[in-house]
């Protein structure tokens, strides 16, 4: 078979190429950060599917106007949070990455979805990281149905697309694609080239057959999906399943949709038996919280379209150190740092000589501005060592001026915190407009953090 090999250098951060190798990327002033990669051209009698030989799955070209969207009906799972998560179901021919820490349950999510498609369509899974056998055996301890899925352990791109073409699946999932490669290309599997081009022919795959395909995707230490850049922008929808090793809900995030909103959000239990959606969150996330105790608050957020309660931890100690530190989990550290600058400036509180430590408890990772103002009476609840009334809620962003700015949604997170028995809900001023007609809890808004301080802890002896 005829080959052209080129060599080219890749930063594995942005995707930049060069034709010689630099210790620092130009690009994104990353060290250390090029890859080598060989680009194999093949000579054009001798290509395959996966060499980029596509002429015989040829799209057919449409006018826009021709195109309904009952065309293109999704298809439903068993689970209502993945559903909401990808916007209302899997839309057929979309492809779908899904990212994640190892063993926080991608490969158990996908055999779960897998099996109950598999009970109305030809679904195919194929495992680069575990035999049919380890598959199955899977499967029993999850008490799942696999009777109609078809299980096929391969990473040979060549080989896979074979398969497709006789069992025609309507679904396709493959686990990982860090380990399917191109044989027509020299560099390894999981290389930076082999990623790209594997999910390339991937997507033509999706588009050209209508197949929903679903690819597993490992995440560095830095918590991205290893492998170029490019990979997320390559594809459909980019899922990030994440949590924590000592807890069992998993959460389940969209940080990229083409049919969907982004930033939506679905909650899990893990259990003995697989994965189990939790339809009520700020329930899960607040039957174990904090009461009577300082350095305690409830926030309402949102993420996607969904309104949830969380609960924020702060403690503050003497410092022993010449720095005092600065400690968040689940929350920004930049915001932190912020936040009790306007804290200390705005509202008279010293804490230049105060270790703080910041926790969104339940291990929920919250970028979410309106949650500044609870975090800022979290904080000083703490400071004060004076508990918070724990039918208090807080809503509402702060400026550097120590101004409570207004924010999104703010009725549906209002009808959150009163559905779960809040009785009075800190607002920004800006945001009171309108909100007369909600009844059964008391609106309390304040423009500004001191306001907003003196009401909370005037009561408090």
């Amino acid at each position: 078979m005829a080959k052209k090999v080129t060599v080219k250098y890749e930063c594995d951060a942005c995707g930049y190429q060069s034709i010689k190798y630099l210790g620092k990327c130009p690009s994104c002033n990353k060290w250390a950060s090029m890859e080598e990669i060989k680009e194999v051209t093949v000579n054009e009698k001798h290509k395959t599917f996966a060499s980029g030989d596509s002429k015989s799955m040829a799209v057919q070209v449409e006018k826009l106007k021709n195109i309904s969207k009952q065309d293109v009906p999704r298809v439903l799972t068993d689970s209502s949070e993945l559903n909401r998560v990808l916007g209302g179901g899997i839309v057929p021919g979309s492809l779908i990455l899904l990212g994640g820490d190892p063993g926080i349950g991608k490969s158990t999510l996908l055999l779960q979805i897998s099996s109950y498609l598999a009970k109305e369509h030809d679904v195919l899974y194929v495992s680069g990281e575990e035999s049919v056998r380890q598959v199955k055996i899977r499967a029993d301890r999850m008490s799942v149905l696999t009777d109609e899925l078809f299980v096929y352990s391969q990473t040979d791109l060549n080989m896979i697309y074979e398969v497709i073409q006789k069992i025609k699946p309507k679904f396709l999932v493959i686990d990982s694609i860090q380990t399917v490669y191109n044989p027509n290309l020299e560099n390894s599997p999981g290389s930076i080239t082999q990623v790209r081009e594997s999910t390339q022919h991937l997507m033509k795959i999706a588009k050209s057959l209508n197949i929903a395909i679903f690819i597993v995707g490992h995440v560095t230490k830095e918590g991205t999906i290893a492998g170029p850049k490019m990979l997320e922008h390559m594809v459909d929808t980019v899922l990030y399943f994440e949590g924590e090793e000592h807890h069992a809900y998993r959460i389940l995030r969209t940080v990229k949709n083409r049919f969907g909103s982004t930033n939506e959000l679905g909650i899990f239990e893990m259990q003995s038996h697989g994965l189990v959606d939790m339809e009520n969150p700020s329930e899960i996330f607040l039957e174990e919280r904090s009461r009577d105790l300082s350095g305690a608050t409830i926030v309402g957020t949102m993420e996607g379209t969904r309104p949830l309660l969380v609960e924020i931890q702060s403690l503050t100690t003497p410092t022993a150190f010449n720095n005092p530190r600065r400690i968040s989990t689940g929350l920004e550290y930049n915001k932190l740092v912020l936040l009790m600058a306007v804290l200390e400036k705005k509202a008279g509180y010293l804490l230049q000589q105060q270790d703080i430590y910041v926790k969104v408890a339940g291990g929920v990772k919250i970028d979410d501005p309106a949650v500044d103002l609870g975090v800022l009476v979290s904080v000083a609840s703490s400071f004060k060592d004076k508990a918070v009334d724990m039918h208090d809620c807080f809503i509402g962003e702060v400026g550097l001026t120590g101004e409570i700015r207004r924010v999104s949604r703010i009725e549906q997170r209002i009808k959150e915190a009163k559905k779960h028995g809040f009785t009075r809900v800190f607002i920004p001023f800006s945001n009171k407009k309108g909100l007369e007609k909600i009844t059964g809890i008391e609106v309390i808004p304040v423009k500004d953090i001191n306001k907003c301080l003196d009401l909370v802890f005037k009561d408090i002896f």
